[in-house]
């Protein structure tokens, strides 16, 4: 029996960085047939035209809709299967897994399977800004009224949440400004009143937080991050209950969302070193975010790992692991010092994206893409807005605070 077809409940038993090993690895999907012996990885399953045996074996195949089940290439393969099952396992309390072809594909996936002409959606003010130009875009012109909220303030959240809001869409830690907000109460108010509530988990995912088992019904993932880990692929990925999973399904199908067999391979692959490398990332990304907060150029650092910023608390009472993404705001209102600063720097590439194997670092002016809480947070001289978002990858940590030291000399 191969590793990946032990029990439900045995697997459920293992820590996550034995499941990052031996999710999706069935014997159905990484053997050949009539054979003995396995592969490791699963093989890369490239077919859009599935053929059946006979006319009786053709009329059966749309019957049975899940993966496991050849129909046709869009509905995917072993390949894909093989890392919907693997990131299914990670989640504890989930269903199934659908894979879209980017982060925001998934997002859009995920809320267009809740919100119907008429609903209130409810998103986090801190929410990544593709997710707030879908808000006040897409969902907008398909009769979706989006209503932004701070996170932080429960009360006034719990008085939205009372107004008929069919769904809730939160994101732990905010993107760019990395607050981390109550999710298990934000959870439960929402589960109150009857909504639906999705997670986008990305900056930790399901090694570092377990969102299904606080009450959240699905998580959006950008497997182009941390799961892809090499800056080479783009997918995402939603995982939910059954309940919400049904729905994911039909809406992919009805969108005709799929991934590339290719992609999906390289997503398995690099799931495989996700543990080891989100330690390193997290290890590294503390160390720096320490040596920043004693820096006298620097104004804060928002990093819920580093005890005292913002979020550490509620960080350290939910979460198992954190990830190299966190940002600082400079202690100075000269734009052109940060822009020396970034452009000095030279083990930081400049670009979007995170996750990856490289150290990244990019401008951040989170005030544009707040509409009710207040940036910069509390404890920051209010004059000082210009924040810098770094992703350490694993580079030695000496070797990016020494670059990081110099290039604060060009401020």
């Amino acid at each position: 029996m191969a590793k990946g077809d032990m029990s439900k409940a045995d697997r459920d038993k293992l820590n996550p960085a034995t499941k990052v090993v031996i999710g999706g690895r069935r014997d159905e999907w990484t053997g050949i047939p009539g054979q003995t012996g396995r592969v490791v990885n699963p093989a890369v399953w490239r077919a859009s035209t599935h053929l059946y045996e006979d006319s009786a074996a053709l009329a059966q195949g749309p019957r049975t809709n899940e993966d496991g089940h050849l129909f046709y290439g869009r509905r995917g393969a072993p390949t894909q299967w093989a890392l919907a099952d693997a990131l299914t396992m990670l989640e504890p309390g989930a269903f199934g897994t659908m894979l879209y072809p980017s982060g925001v594909a998934a997002i859009a996936g995920a809320l267009m399977s809740l919100v119907r002409p008429g609903d209130r959606l409810l998103v986090t003010d801190n929410a990544y800004d593709p997710t707030r130009n879908m808000g006040m875009g897409l969902l907008k012109d398909l009769g979706v009224e989006t209503v932004f909220f701070d996170p932080l303030n429960i009360d006034a959240y719990r008085a939205l949440v009372g107004t008929g809001v069919r769904a809730v869409f939160l994101e732990a830690p905010g993107s760019l400004s990395f607050e981390v907000c109550d999710l298990p109460a934000l959870t439960a108010i929402a589960k109150e009143a009857g909504a639906w509530v999705l997670l986008d988990n990305t900056w930790s995912g399901p090694t570092g937080l377990t969102a299904l088992a606080m009450g959240i019904d699905g998580t959006v993932n950008a497997l182009t991050k941390h799961v892809g880990g090499h800056s080479d692929l783009m997918m995402g990925a939603a995982t939910g209950t059954e309940r919400l999973y049904r729905r994911l399904r039909r809406t992919a199908q009805q969108l005709g969302q799929v991934v590339s067999p290719d992609d999906a391979a390289l997503a398995l692959r690099g799931l495989r070193t996700l543990d080891v490398r989100l330690k390193r990332e997290s290890e590294s990304a503390l160390a720096i975010a320490r040596w920043l907060s004693q820096r006298p150029e620097v104004a804060g650092v928002l990093c819920p790992m580093l005890p005292g910023a913002p979020g550490h608390e509620l960080w350290r009472r939910d979460f198992t692991g954190g990830c190299g993404l966190f940002s600082f705001i400079l202690e100075t209102t000269d734009n052109a010092a940060r822009v020396r600063f970034i452009d000095a720097l030279e083990l930081f590439g400049i670009g979007y994206s995170w996750g990856g194997y490289e150290s990244l670092a990019l401008p951040v002016d989170a005030a544009k893409d707040r509409s009710v809480s207040a940036w910069p947070p509390a404890g920051v001289d209010p004059e000082c807005t210009l924040g810098v978002r770094l992703s350490i990858g694993l580079e030695d940590a000496g070797d990016l605070i020494a670059d990081l030291d110099q290039a604060l000399g060009r401020i």
